[in-house]
């Protein structure tokens, strides 16, 4: 997925051999470590090919080969959820510098002197849309509240299934913009192709977006999606106010981003075993109180910072240009 979406915007991709230590059992430990070995030479090749003057690096186990392997290097490291995993605290040793997407990261680093605050980075021109612009395009009532609804990139089964449970409730109450990723599509367009044409209407379901995702984020009056670490930062560029449902099987890192919006009301926290019963009335007093969603979308906006991308770039030029 990753490789597919690097290569739209025309960056080379190259891949290394990684794989993850925390948590792995004792039978896959040595195997996993071994592939860690050969992705600090296929490293090594990478490096002495393109000779960087620095590095980045965004986490997971597949930087750790790269981070041993140019250990000589200037390098930046961008934390994009609250809490950092293993992979992110490892590398922070090597990290010249450490930069941020909350002020509350910070309590996870020793390193207090090397830690900037820049935002998450969004892609340019991901705001480009006004409302109404966004609304025409993807034919949507301008008079009628519209609901997008996020699983992320691979979709999120849990969250599909219940907004589909509950979608002719929903549809009496929102439009309804749904993105299901890939692998549960065929389900979804099923479903779609047994609505009455009055709920087709209202109803406007997407494997995937690309170059319409920030249309999607402007049409919306609320999001229900999951709490990956792009909601710390496409939400509040949209000031859009969301009901976040943290995936349960990943450590904890999207509860800790849920939370952190949440404290600031701009978002309510769903869990994932609660979805079938809990979705339809949460949503729909959300959308009945119009006070309460205009001021979460005051406080999600108050947490923008649309300039990060450019920060992390003055880093990363300032970073090379002291090696050279």
């Amino acid at each position: 997925m990753e490789a597919r979406l690097v290569e739209r915007v025309d960056v080379p991709f190259k891949a290394i051999p990684a794989a993850g230590v925390h948590g792995v059992g004792l039978r896959s430990l040595p195997g996993n470590l071994w592939r860690l070995g050969r992705g600090v030479l296929a490293a090594r090749r990478i490096l002495r090919e393109f000779r960087p003057d620095v590095l980045l690096f965004t986490g997971g186990y597949v930087a750790v080969p790269m981070a041993l392997a140019g250990r000589s290097l200037p390098t930046l490291l961008y934390v994009p959820d609250i809490e950092p995993g293993l992979a992110l605290k490892t590398l922070a040793r090597f990290a010249d510098r450490i930069a941020l997407s909350a002020e509350d990261s910070a309590q996870y680093f020793k390193q207090a002197d090397r830690l900037v605050v820049t935002g998450y980075p969004t892609r340019p021109g991901l705001d480009r849309w006004t409302r109404a612009e966004a609304r025409k395009l993807l034919s949507l009532d301008e008079r009628s509240p519209v609901l997008l609804v996020f699983g992320g990139s691979k979709g999120a089964r849990s969250l599909n299934t219940a907004i589909l449970e509950n979608l002719p409730a929903l549809l009496e109450l929102a439009q309804v913009v749904h993105i299901s990723g890939e692998l549960d599509w065929p389900m979804v367009e099923q479903r779609s192709q047994s609505l009455i044409p009055a709920q087709a209407a209202r109803y406007h379901a997407y494997p995937y977006l690309h170059d319409e995702m920030g249309a999607a984020l402007a049409a919306a009056d609320l999001a229900v999606s999951r709490a990956g670490a792009s909601t710390l930062g496409e939400y509040p560029l949209f000031g859009l106010p969301a009901v976040l449902v943290p995936y349960p099987h990943a450590w904890r890192y999207q509860k800790v981003n849920a939370d952190h919006l949440a404290a600031r009301g701009a978002a309510v926290v769903l869990e994932d075993a609660s979805l079938g019963r809990e979705l339809l009335p949460l949503v729909s007093g959300l959308l009945g109180q119009p006070d309460r969603l205009a001021a979460m979308r005051t406080a999600m906006q108050a947490l923008s910072r649309p300039a990060a991308a450019e920060l992390i770039g003055r880093q990363l030029i300032e970073l090379a240009e002291k090696r050279r």
